[in-house]
């Protein structure tokens, strides 16, 4: 019978989800810190009032109530992002400049996001490795006991087969949940990153 127990109870199989899962739990844990960064473009950062003009002299004035903020909040991913551009505003006085470093600022962000992810894109390419493992040791056993198919006993090959046909299995559904979440965790980030440079 195809119950779960069967499906699972080689050490391939446990590998593969325990590789799910930890990966499971990695790119949580990003999204909860991508939703928390998420919460603070809620906050008004940036009081200015329509047709005030921020010349760089003021660009100070504007930046201490960031750095009143507590150390935990001063470290998301906008209010630094306004502490560059005020600074910038402030040292060059040019708008272009502190344009430039806003748009710097979003791409190192991108770049270290996409690298706290390096460890999910591991585990996605090493889920299917641990299933063909799996498999050729599945075919191979099935290969072992064909001396004993030929003589009308078939239950050592499709045990082997069975091992083969398992492991496959549950390191392609194991590969495709991971990858589906990777895949929609750089989507929110990427979005946050967008609507931070547009804030």
């Amino acid at each position: 019978l195809r119950s779960i127990y069967v499906i699972l109870k080689d050490h391939e199989q446990e590998l593969c989800v325990i590789l799910c899962l930890w990966s499971l739990f990695l790119l949580g844990r990003q999204a909860w810190i991508s939703n928390k960064d998420r919460k603070l473009l809620d906050r008004d950062y940036v009081k200015i009032g329509d047709g005030q003009v921020v010349l760089p002299e003021d660009a100070r004035v504007y930046s201490r109530p960031l750095e009143a903020l507590s150390r935990e909040e001063q470290d998301g991913f906008l209010p630094r992002l306004l502490m560059v551009a005020y600074n910038r505003f402030g040292a060059t006085r040019s708008v272009q400049d502190a344009a430039e470093a806003v748009r710097d600022e979003c791409e190192f962000e991108t770049a270290s996001m996409d690298t706290k992810l390096s460890m999910v894109r591991f585990t996605a390419w090493a889920i299917p490795a641990v299933g063909f493992v799996g498999t050729v040791r599945g075919i191979g056993a099935a290969l072992q006991e064909a001396q004993g198919a030929m003589g009308g006993d078939i239950s050592g090959v499709t045990m082997g087969l069975g091992v083969t046909f398992n492991a496959t299995l549950v390191a392609l559904v194991s590969c495709i949940i991971v990858m589906f979440w990777m895949h929609q965790l750089q989507q929110y980030q990427d979005r946050l990153v967008l609507d931070g440079r547009t804030y």
